[in-house]
Order: structure tokens, then sequence, then C-alpha cells
């Protein structure tokens, strides 16, 4: 102990005066409570928004359907960045309108350049039909000339 004067009467005191304690089980369960909240909202998510090509399906369903009904801004937001580069805002390349209506009837993943695409494919009023490729950019996009099936 130290000696002096002393700003109380009595000398200074240890704090803490009991053996310290572990708490590993409260940081443990921290770190797995955190886990399970991050699985439980990538499921949540899949739930929500649905699988890619469950996204990519919607996205050529609401593409077509803007086609059909001359709303060419909203069919251009759906284009992926590299197509919307070469147009003007609200131009729409001629080869995505087929014989209207078409109807979306399937999809099927593949890769391209190491890079994954859905192929939506797409049935038009004529019974011809076509395949529309999907990449993700902030979302599916259109992206791509659309094949002949």
């Amino acid at each position: 102990m130290t000696t002096g004067p002393f700003l109380y009467d009595d000398g200074p005191e240890r704090l803490h005066t009991g053996a310290p304690r572990r708490r590993n089980g409260f940081v443990i369960a921290i770190l797995l409570g955190t886990g399970l909240v991050a699985v439980a909202m990538v499921a949540a998510l899949w739930l929500v928004r649905g699988s890619p090509a469950e996204q990519s399906e919607e996205t050529v369903g609401v593409f077509l359907s803007a086609l059909d009904r001359g709303d060419e801004e909203t069919a251009f937001g759906l284009l992926c960045e590299e197509l919307r580069a070469g147009l003007e805002p609200g131009e729409v390349p001629a080869e995505y309108a087929g014989p209207n209506p078409g109807r979306v009837v399937g999809s099927t993943e593949t890769e391209v350049d190491g890079a994954p695409v859905i192929e939506v494919e797409v049935r038009w009023a004529d019974g011809s039909g076509s395949r529309f490729p999907v990449v993700s950019q902030d979302g599916p996009r259109v992206c791509g000339t659309p094949a002949g099936s």
C-alpha cells in the first residue's frame, strides 16, 4: 500500500476483489445467433423474391407485356447496360418484337464466358419460339439477341 495523505480517511481499496469470470458462452451465443440470422435472411430473400430462374421469367414477361402495350420506356429499362449503351433512351431493338402476344413457357440456366445466363423460352402467337438471354445486373436484365427455337 502507498502512504501519504489521502483524500478520504481510509486508504485506497482494490476495486475488484473477486476472481474474474470468463464469459465465453455469451460470446459464442452471439456469434451463433448472428450466423442463424444471416441464414434466415438468405432463406427469406429466396422465398420472397423467388429463384433466379423465376425472377428471369418474370422480367421477360414484363418486358413482353411492355412491348405489347407499346411501352418502350419500360422495356428499355429492362435491357442490360451493354444494349442500352448503343440505343437512344426508350428505344428497343426490333428483333425483340415477335408476333405478339408472346408468353413465357420456361427457362434454362447456362454459362456464357464464365458468367451465369438464364435463357427464358417464349412462345409467340403464331406458335414460333424464341429464347431471351437474361443476366443479373442490379436485378435480371434482358441481354443479347433472342435466339429462335
